[in-house]
């Protein structure tokens, strides 16, 4: 997985303030999503954990828990380039639009093509076959 949050400057022009891949398995740590790491990197860069100039464009949908830190971030937009039906923090609970929560990010998705989905699906089959 890897991810990207972008800022919107007063001139109009955008620049990477935080940018990370999975470090899951790396870091042994449960919490190491690429969101979460590139939104930390992210607010040390804009000095502010308030990231509503900043947009996040992820491989693949964001997790609940990754969900709930956009939302705390108060990020403008989310965009990822595949869904995930099991566990998508927007898919399956509804997060970015959810009326009890204080912040709603606009959402795009899928960006890309069907390019960047065959290649996210083998990256896991291979995965999988890795680990038997």
């Amino acid at each position: 997985m890897g991810c990207v949050v972008v800022r919107r400057l007063p001139d109009g022009t955008a620049r990477p303030v935080g940018r990370a891949h999975n470090g899951t398995e790396s870091l042994k740590d449960p919490t190491a999503h690429a969101e979460v790491l590139a939104i930390t990197q992210a607010a040390a860069d804009v000095g502010d954990w308030r990231l509503t100039d900043c947009a996040l464009y992820v491989t693949k949908e964001p997790c609940p828990m990754c969900g709930g830190a956009i939302v705390l971030g108060r990020l403008a937009l989310v965009a990822w380039a595949a869904s995930d039906p099991k566990r998508g923090a927007h898919t399956v609970f509804g997060m970015f639009s959810h009326p009890g929560l204080n912040h709603h990010p606009a959402t795009l998705f899928p960006v890309g093509g069907p390019e960047i989905l065959a290649e996210l699906q083998g990256f896991f089959r291979d995965l999988r076959r890795e680990r038997g």
